[in-house]
């Protein structure tokens, strides 16, 4: 099974272990063979492997009021302003990429709802910002 060499007051061990069944273990020291008895059982420990499944629903999109001239784009969780990919005066259509926003170690990308142009950029690249933090603002 498994060959290990022990170093005693300066007297060398080749120890062989030949069997190993519940107390009881076979062994090999220098070419004579033993068995031996453990006073307690060795017991293996169980680490879990935790395996998380894939969410069944959809990203849910920000809310944007169809009506409203003016729209903000806030923070849906609380996170860290990764990047930000619009300036003020840029025109946007519905899907383009605002922004990214990392939350529990995650990437969000943050995409708009509505056409527009950017009227004002109220978060910086490493800010942190609170979940429903006015981020962007559209008109």
């Amino acid at each position: 099974m498994k060959n290990f060499e022990f170093n005693i007051q300066n007297n060398t061990y080749h120890v062989k272990i030949l069997s190993h069944e519940g107390n009881d273990i076979a062994l090999e020291v220098n070419g004579t063979t033993y068995s031996v008895k453990l006073k307690q059982e060795i017991k293996k420990t169980k680490t879990p492997t935790l395996v998380r499944a894939a969410s069944k629903r959809p990203a849910e999109p920000l809310k944007v009021n169809p009506s409203s001239s003016k729209t903000k784009i806030v923070a849906p969780i609380p996170g860290v302003v990764l990047s930000i990919d619009i300036k003020v005066g840029d025109t946007i259509k519905i899907g383009d990429r605002l922004l990214v926003l990392e939350a529990m170690k995650m990437e969000n990308n943050i995409t708009s709802e509505k056409a527009g142009t950017v009227t004002s950029v109220n978060v910086s690249v490493g800010q942190q910002v609170l979940q429903n933090e006015i981020m962007i603002e559209l008109e």
